[in-house]
């Protein structure tokens, strides 16, 4: 990102992993961003996320390009909540509703790197009671690990001394056929362990119904290209393509089985995700037209997002238990997220 000023006016820093492999994974500290990954296949070296070209374009972007997105990812209606009686009002930066933590969420702050290995950084964050209309002061941490059997494992730890909503995501988008490849997230073959999804309104805020997907458009129970059943129902239609939640079954939430499995359309490269989170929300690229990327202006559906986290608009949806995201003072928020890369 260069020595371009970042929102605080000074530059990012930029942390390089590499395992014994020769694999690599870089972050930088402006939104304990992951940057960029790297996979040294016999045909070359491959790319496959997608980030801005320069600092300047990161800062104008919406697309959340590979950042730590909090306090709440995704969306909550209204940007409002209720707790024990008392209501929150929130930054509202999508329409009347909160996305990704707010206008100034924690993809846009300086996080602390307060460790650094050649294979392991933890990045620090102390988010101060009111912060964008969320309750208590938090302390986040997150760590990326590069491992010899090439996997990038992130664990995240906060706390806060108020009872408040806390869903760290990372915002990584993927493109196994290599950033800049010219494939689609479309042509991806997708398998996924869930077992319902969340239909949303226009806005994408859910209707507050778990849908059963099995025979549905939504159903990867068996592996399928992403593009198959692409658009073939009113669900999709309204969000233009997948951005939905889907909840895992819950024998796959043990952060070690393979929750998803993502492969290249060459078949060269597969991914798999295993987490201790109850959900992913799967973005298959939809509003990417028109984005400058790091090899050009990204079009729609050159990358997909795989978001680990607990349900939107869980706040507001106390009969979904801890799938509502709720961090109760004095708890830990404790979890972890491991994309497997073999190739």
């Amino acid at each position: 990102m260069g020595s371009t000023p970042a929102f605080d006016g000074a530059p990012a820093n930029l942390v390089h992993l590499q395992n014994a492999k020769g694999m690599t994974a870089s972050f930088m500290d402006v939104g304990a961003t992951w940057l960029s990954c790297t996979l040294p296949l016999d045909t070359g070296r491959r790319e496959v996320l997608l980030r801005s070209p320069d600092m300047v374009e990161h800062m104008k972007q919406t697309a959340y390009f590979g950042t730590t997105v909090g306090r709440y990812a995704n969306r909550i209606d209204g940007g409002r909540f209720s707790i024990n009686g008392e209501e929150f009002q929130l930054s509202q930066n999508e329409g009347n509703n909160i996305l990704h933590g707010g206008k100034d969420g924690f993809d846009k702050r300086r996080w602390t790197i307060e460790h650094q290995t050649e294979t392991s950084v933890t990045f620090g964050l102390t988010s101060k009671d009111g912060d964008q209309g969320f309750p208590g002061n938090l302390v986040a941490r997150v760590t990326f690990t590069l491992s010899d059997d090439n996997a990038v494992e992130i664990e995240y730890h906060a706390e806060c001394d108020k009872t408040c909503p806390v869903n760290l995501t990372n915002h990584a988008y993927f493109n196994l056929a290599g950033e800049g490849s010219g494939a689609k997230s479309l042509e991806h073959t997708l398998l996924m362990h869930a077992t319902h999804y969340l239909p949303t309104r226009a806005d994408l805020i859910p209707v507050g119904e778990w849908k059963n997907l099995t025979g549905t458009a939504f159903d990867f129970s068996t592996a399928k290209t992403i593009g198959r059943d692409f658009l073939a129902d009113d669900d999709q239609k309204l969000a233009g393509g997948y951005d939905h939640a889907f909840i895992f079954d819950a024998a796959y939430c043990d952060g070690k089985k393979a929750a998803v499995t993502l492969i290249s359309p060459d078949g060269a490269v597969t991914m798999a995700v295993a987490t201790t989170k109850p959900a992913i929300q799967f973005y298959s690229g939809n509003f990417l037209e028109g984005t400058p990327g790091a090899s050009g202006t990204y079009a729609l559906y050159d990358g997909l997002a795989l978001e680990t986290q607990f349900l939107p608009d869980g706040p507001n949806h106390p009969e979904w238990g801890e799938m509502s995201g709720i961090l109760h003072a004095g708890e830990t928020y404790r979890h972890s997220t491991r994309y497997t890369f073999s190739f």
